[in-house]
């Protein structure tokens, strides 16, 4: 009997021939691009280099759009955005040794958030492979081995014949939940060789379904539906899985009240009667869910940032659905279910009894109501009206990128929605490289990237990637002097800062000299200024001189 997918194997007379004839001229990096495209991109990041030219000399033979950034490390931001919005792997082209190297802070963040970049970089030849000390340039004993405890897995390349069964098995790691960033390394020689294998066409790199167990989700059933005081915590997981409107139906199933975590904004709506929004560095959140008698975990490890600071101690029974095994239970004890957070979710929706709960809106308001008192005691007024300026003049459609900068601390909390940031791995330099990246995979919307005056001298230099592939972005620099947060910080602590304070550029000035439009603002004009700004096709620069302050931490005591 002949199956279906024997046919599929079957070359046609075309696909044979083509096979038998491969076009002159091409070499190994031209069967990585070939790869790439038949796994299904059509982006690629990255920054030339020496070792890697037999892949760049490559892309002029391809399809694969190319958006090279000026520094590797924010060529890696870029990629990670394009693969939060879009959900796809985002490849990252790079080179030997210090370009690779350059890229570990970006991937770190691609890490902790989730984002399936894979990074491709060359290696020194094959003859200097092992260890030995030849003196190669760029050369690194083990270039393996400084990615693999930053990136998901690490695949390496000795043949041309490995390249495509390489890439795939990269892919296919990167996009398998939990999603991340992967390491492929390809010796220059092996980039560089022409090479007489056929054309990569069909390329499987299908990731595979985490699927919860069954009794697992059934004792999680029983126990949500019994609950007298059922809270959810939604964290990234929620998002990335496609799996808000699972989650939705499950708390409305339930009236178990929801709290989003940073990284999880977007994973239910902000103005729901059961939404207890974002707030999870006030001590009345962390009061509510302590108080809960059943509280499920999506798709959070529960870490630093969504516990108070590891304040939080759950009193009553923890649920936790997790795609990362290493995070189940790495921080409370609790009935860990391994899965994919959408199909976690769809089959406690499909299974748990109904649980009415008439006064679930009530409670959630009142702490709400008790968050905004505490906010509103601290007179920082400045502060919520440059926030609900930018809100207000961000067109609804478009993303929204932050460094790790005072306003991007607000936003965590009160920003009503998605948005995306560094607070993963907590690097300086993220928010507007990743904005580019976002507005590379869609040119028709503006993006806004938010920075400190400090964050923003980590990729000022991407000011020219804006500008040459006139990406849609629209660049908000708050200029308070210094690394804002950190002079709040020790002089908290010390009573001092030292070492905050910086001498910066005329912002405005130094993007115009690139050819980008810039202007200098106030909080009074601030709304007006982002909306032309956004209106406007093409990169453009918005600074504020303005000295935020953060609002008072309840983890101190």
């Amino acid at each position: 009997m002949t199956h279906d997918h024997d046919l599929e194997l079957t070359p046609t007379p075309a696909q044979t021939e083509a096979a038998l004839n491969p076009p002159a001229g091409r070499n190994g990096g031209d069967l990585v691009v070939e790869t790439l495209h038949g796994l299904g991109a059509s982006t690629v990041f990255g920054l030339p280099g020496q070792h890697a030219l037999g892949m760049f000399d490559a892309l002029r033979r391809s399809s694969l759009r190319y958006v090279g950034l000026r520094v590797e490390n924010n060529a890696g931001f870029a990629a990670d955005a394009y693969g939060r919005v879009t959900g796809e792997v985002a490849p990252l082209l790079l080179s030997t040794g210090p370009g690779s190297l350059m890229s570990l802070a970006a991937l770190q963040e691609a890490a902790a958030a989730s984002a399936p970049v894979l990074a491709i970089g060359s290696q020194i030849p094959v003859a200097g492979l092992g260890g030995g000390r030849h003196g190669y340039l760029h050369e690194l004993r083990d270039q393996q081995a400084s990615f693999r405890d930053v990136v998901k897995s690490v695949h390496t390349v000795r043949t041309q014949s490995q390249i495509p069964s390489a890439i795939a098995a990269a892919w296919e790691s990167a996009l398998s939940a939990p999603h991340g960033p992967v390491w492929v390394e390809i010796p220059q020689d092996v980039l560089l060789a022409e090479t007489i294998l056929p054309v990569v066409t069909a390329v499987d790199a299908t990731p595979h379904d985490l699927v919860p167990r069954p009794e697992l989700t059934a004792v999680a059933a029983d126990l949500l539906a019994r609950a007298e005081r059922p809270a959810i915590i939604a964290g990234g997981g929620v998002v990335r899985a496609d799996a808000t409107g699972k989650l939705r139906a499950l708390a409305e199933r339930i009236n178990a009240p929801v709290v989003s975590t940073f990284g999880g904004k977007g994973a239910f709506p902000w103005e729901h009667p059961l939404s207890l929004q974002s707030w999870m560095e006030d001590r009345h959140t962390t009061d509510f869910l302590e108080d809960a008698d059943v509280l499920l975990v999506v798709g959070s490890g529960l870490g630093e940032l969504s516990s108070n600071y590891h304040t939080f101690k759950p009193r009553g029974r923890v649920i936790q659905i997790e795609a990362d095994a290493g995070k189940l239970e790495s921080n409370h004890p609790a009935l860990g279910i391994h899965a994919d957070a959408r199909l976690a979710l769809q089959a406690l929706a499909e299974t748990v009894a109904e649980r009415p709960d008439d006064g679930a809106p009530a409670r959630v308001a009142a702490v709400l109501k008790a968050v905004r008192e505490r906010i509103d005691a601290q007179e920082l007024t400045l502060e919520q009206q440059v926030l609900t300026s930018v809100r207000e003049a961000l067109p609804a459609a478009s993303p929204s990128f932050w460094d790790m900068t005072i306003l991007a601390y607000w936003a965590w909390s009160a920003w009503p929605g998605v948005m995306h940031s560094a607070q993963g791995a907590g690097g300086l330099g993220y928010g507007f490289p990743a904005a580019l990246g976002a507005a590379a995979a869609d040119p028709t919307t503006p993006v806004l990237a938010v920075s400190g005056d400090g964050g923003a001298m980590y990729s000022i230099a991407e000011l020219a990637t804006a500008k040459q592939y006139d990406l849609n972005v629209t660049w908000l620099i708050v200029d308070d002097g210094g690394y804002g947060i950190l002079r709040e910080y020790m002089t908290d602590a010390f009573g001092e800062a030292t070492a905050t304070e910086l001498a910066r550029p005329d912002f405005v000035a130094l993007a115009e000299s690139f050819g980008v439009p810039g202007v200098r603002t106030t909080p009074e004009t601030l709304r007006t200024d982002l909306t032309e700004a956004f209106a406007a096709p093409g990169p453009r620069v918005v600074v504020l001189p303005a000295l935020l302050r953060m609002f008072a931490p309840t983890h101190l005591g």
